[in-house]
């Protein structure tokens, strides 16, 4: 297997003690993984948070061994161009901000290109990264343009999907980091039925679902009601899930949000495609905070990531929860040996 790449996020936020003490509890998982950021970052974190460990650091990914699970490696191929900057924990500074973009593009470029098998990404500092002209709302728009720049996608209206999975549930969003007000605008036939493409490929190609059948949630309350709480429901969702199934797709919906993520609604489906933020994150969140796994569907290449931020007010303390990161590990594992 190819190496995973693991981005660290944020310095001064929580993304390095989550590695640190996933490795202290599950050195296993790393056999197969190497930290895309400076050594430097991780051993002073490492000696704040008390973790005796060895971190080597190499600019060269191809000579990486990580068979070697006693420690952590480290993979920095931005020596000589970008300076790495002193940490101050809990306080980030524009100072790193061209590191942390650099790295997480060199560890998307090298999935890209087949050096390595998939990225995992820590939680980023947004407003930070804005300092050294990071323009994206976030990891999976800014992937997702890498990925444009460099390979032939679909071409279709939406050509990346954000998935959040836990053992509980999985939701997909129609439309990510935008306000609410501006939802209904944002939604469309073409760019729901891609979304659900887009799921429905990649549940039955990177999750080995043969059959994977999705529940598409209502905008509005009841779904609408017939038209009576909004047309968005007749309008848009329902003529995309009936060209969906048309498509050999099986979906289900538009269905009211209300009880859809009950127990006994839920279980019927393998995801569900929610139209924006919140109404997807509250049930999932709810259901499984610190457990669930950020995942972006229909990029040529696997990328999981922690479902929380950078949690600056817990940066060096034993209330760090590493289970995310656990899991972002293990799920990217997963997905690489059933993809093939």
């Amino acid at each position: 297997m190819k190496p995973l790449l693991i981005t660290a996020g944020e310095p001064a936020g929580i993304g390095t003690d989550c590695i640190l003490r996933a490795w202290q509890h599950a050195p296993e998982l790393f056999a197969h993984c190497v930290i895309a950021a400076p050594a430097l970052w991780l051993r002073e974190r490492a000696l704040l948070i008390g973790i005796d460990i060895s971190i080597d650091e190499s600019a060269d990914l191809d000579c990486i061994d990580c068979s070697d699970t006693s420690r952590l490696h480290c993979w920095y191929p931005l020596t000589g161009n970008i300076a790495i900057s002193p940490v101050t924990p809990a306080s980030p500074s524009p100072a790193t901000a061209a590191a942390v973009i650099g790295c997480i593009e060199a560890a998307a470029l090298a999935c890209l290109n087949g050096s390595a098998a998939a990225l995992i990404t820590g939680p980023i500092e947004k407003a930070v990264l804005r300092t050294s002209g990071f323009l994206f709302p976030g990891h999976t728009e800014f992937l997702a343009h890498l990925a444009r720049e460099r390979v032939a996608l679909a071409g279709n209206q939406m050509d990346h999907v954000m998935m959040l999975a836990s053992d509980q549930l999985r939701v997909a969003l129609l439309t990510t980091h935008i306000a609410i007000s501006d939802v209904p605008a944002a939604l469309s036939i073409d760019a729901t039925l891609d979304c659900m493409k887009i799921v429905d490929h990649d549940l039955r190609k990177r999750f080995a679902i043969k059959e994977p059948h999705i529940g598409l949630c209502g905008l509005n309350p009841h779904a609408g009601e017939q038209g009576h709480f909004g047309r968005e429901e007749i309008d848009i969702l329902a003529p995309a899930a009936a060209q969906a199934i048309e498509a050999g797709i099986r979906v289900t919906g538009p269905l009211p949000a209300d009880t859809l993520f009950s127990a006994p609604q839920r279980r019927h489906y393998d995801a569900i495609v929610c139209c924006y933020h919140d109404q997807a994150l509250i049930p999932l969140k709810t259901l499984s905070f610190g457990d669930a796994v950020n995942i972006t569907l229909g990029l040529p290449f696997i990328r999981t990531s922690v479902d929380h931020g950078t949690a600056l007010d817990r940066v060096g303390s034993d209330s760090v929860s590493y289970t995310s990161m656990v899991m972002a590990i293990r799920m990217a594992i997963t997905m690489v040996t059933l993809e093939g």
